[in-house]
């Protein structure tokens, strides 16, 4: 006789959730598997682990994905005004759906959706003419006369063009791009690749469309430089196709415009193109609610503080606004548009300045009006605390997710040491895929494993295999940051074997020990309730922040802990190297001085 599988009660009226619920306790609250809720968070560009606290807004978001009304706790009488304002953190654009297609905020009315303009952001190699073709396209059109020209830069410009605006986010490129990405935020509706005509498809070209590809975002080509001797626009087109970027011309769906941002030609045209595929997008937001949107870039001026840009994607930011942002929190002061003047509002799909902050928050940062400081200050501690908890997922863990069938693909950035291996090894992978999963080469080249590719692989939530190659140095430092689970490989059939078993779920981790550093503490710091903290000296390797630690005193050991916290002056560090002072904080541990702390992590062995 078949087992009968327990009754699930489901909760029949709105579930109170408090400011942050571990993923486990908010599938039992809701009387679903913690699969459905995980799925739900991938689905919207969230990853998390079922042990992982996630922030009210994103748990009410999952709650109303899987048909819940949700409150928050002791707060039930503003529920229905809370819930519009902050049930979603996913950025229009960023296709929570996976249809490719931009997705609109969480419950909104349709009669309250009003047309927004498009958000663009410029990509390509360098010496392509990125900035120079951004300046062209501003100063037409303050020599047209129309409205919306710029005199000051606040990291995006705003452009009118047959009475519709453009925003154009000023990022330096696609790493700016990928790591708002990795930070949750993706504000990009248009992505303009450009390519000298003169120089055709360079590795930054490559990586900006793998970058674009990744992010599912819609690409317009611009041929750049047409008006050079020996430019060539028909070479550039058939370079694209062999990267798989098929032009309309070619049969394609890409849009590509021949321009000279030199003599300022093909602008009409390229913002004519812009403004078309915007509408094929339908772009909308609801300017009635409170306001949500992304920072773009902060920075400490004389007179003012703490100023950021930041990008309001939906509803209307205004002065008296309580906003959390981030790890940080405050009250907008002031406000500035991009021309540099003094604005009381800014309605979706507009950069302006604000003053009011306690700290400076990072680029790619969420920022939301909230009814109350203490509100504000919560949500900015639960970032802290997400933040801190936040990690790249390792191949054991995508493995462990594939197992229990809550991911259907393996994404992977590939490098190898030549172009020739490449083909060996994708086809190699292929032959891996089932009905039921595969991998998914997000981006492949040839050469050391570069900066690029960790931020892409951190936006991705993939690994990234190298094949008789390996990081270079701003790549290794991009994966200290990061831990992005990186696999060497110098023969193909163990690479094949290891993703061979982490597709089938099977993949067991085999870590070892690896001594980081030691420290020697000289002085013993009384902290209260916290416990006593160490002030210590490197004295060889690094001490890492959440490392493992042993204690020693006149060279035996005396117990086993964790570096809880870590500071150089008054300052949170992530690790401290050799000959640097630094506060080490060992979780309740009796220190003395003259003790040593061995730092030490169980990782994976390397392949």
């Amino acid at each position: 006789m078949a087992t009968q599988a327990p009754v699930v009660v489901r909760p029949t009226g709105p579930v109170e959730l408090p400011t942050s619920v571990v993923v486990k306790d908010l599938a039992e609250t809701l009387g679903v598997s913690h699969a459905d809720v995980i799925k739900e968070l991938i689905r919207n560009g969230i990853f998390a682990s079922i042990n992982q606290s996630i922030d009210f807004d994103t748990a009410s978001l999952v709650a109303a994905e899987l048909g819940f009304e949700v409150v928050q706790s002791g707060i039930a009488e503003r529920a229905s005004a809370e819930a519009a304002a902050q049930q979603e953190i996913v950025a229009p654009g960023s296709d929570a759906d996976g249809s490719g297609k931009p997705v609109l905020w969480a419950d909104e009315a349709p009669e309250d959706l009003v047309t927004r303009a498009p958000i663009v952001t410029i990509m390509g190699h360098v010496d392509h003419g990125k900035t120079s073709l951004l300046d062209a396209i501003r100063s037409s059109q303050v020599a047209a006369g129309e409205r919306g020209g710029i005199t000051q830069h606040i990291g995006a410009s705003e452009v009118v063009h047959n009475d519709k605006r453009i925003v154009f986010l000023d990022t330096p490129g696609h790493e700016a791009f990928t790591a708002m990405r990795a930070r949750g935020a993706q504000v990009t509706d248009i992505a303009i690749i450009v390519v000298a005509a003169d120089d055709g498809v360079m590795p930054q070209t490559k990586e900006a469309i793998d970058h674009v590809r990744a992010a599912r975002v819609p690409m317009i080509v611009a041929i750049n430089k047409i008006d050079k001797p020996d430019a060539n626009p028909d070479r550039v087109k058939q370079e694209l196709a062999d990267h798989k970027v098929l032009i309309e011309e070619y049969g394609g769906d890409v849009i590509a415009v021949a321009v000279s941002a030199k003599q300022r030609t093909g602008l009409e045209e390229l913002l004519e193109m812009i403004l078309l595929v915007a509408d094929l997008q339908d772009l909308k937001a609801n300017p009635t609610r409170r306001a949500i949107g992304t920072i773009v870039e902060s920075k400490i001026e004389k007179g003012r503080g703490n100023v950021a840009t930041v990008l309001v994607q939906t509803g209307t930011l205004k002065i008296g606004d309580i906003v959390a942002v981030g790890r940080t929190s405050g009250r907008v002061r002031a406000l500035q548009n991009a021309a540099g003047k003094r604005v009381k509002t800014a309605e979706p799909a507009t950069a302006v300045e604000i003053i009011g902050l306690d700290d400076l928050p990072e680029a790619g940062d969420i920022l939301r009006v909230v009814e109350d400081e203490k509100t504000a200050r919560d949500l900015a501690e639960t970032a802290v605390r997400a933040g801190e908890g936040r990690t790249a997922r390792t191949l054991e863990e995508i493995s462990a997710l594939i197992g229990s069938a809550e991911v259907k693909e393996l994404r992977a950035v590939l490098k190898t040491d030549v172009q020739g291996s490449l083909g060996a090894i994708r086809h190699a992978l292929e032959r891996l895929n089932t009905a039921e999963v595969r991998v998914n080469i997000i981006s492949e080249g040839a050469g050391e494993i570069n900066e690029s590719d960790i931020q892409l692989a951190t936006a991705s939530d993939a690994v990234v295999i190298g094949f008789n190659t390996r990081p270079d140095p701003g790549a290794q430092r991009a994966i200290d940051v990061t831990g992005v689970d990186v696999r060497l490989y110098d023969v193909i059939y163990k690479l094949t074997d290891d993703l061979g078993a982490a597709l089938r779920g099977m993949l067991t981790p085999k870590l070892v020990e690896q001594v980081e550093g030691h420290a020697e503490v000289r002085l013993v710091i009384k902290a209260g309730k916290a416990g006593n903290v160490a002030g210590s000296y490197v004295v060889d390797g690094r001490i890492v922040r959440g490392g493992s630690a042993r204690l020693y005193r006149a060279g035996e050991l005396i117990g086993e802990t964790r570096i809880e916290s870590l500071k150089r002056f008054k300052d949170d560090v992530r690790e401290v190297a050799n000959g640097f002072e630094c506060g080490i904080g060992l979780g309740g541990a009796e220190i003395a001085e003259g003790d040593m702390i061995e730092c030490y992590q169980m990782v994976s062995e390397s392949a």
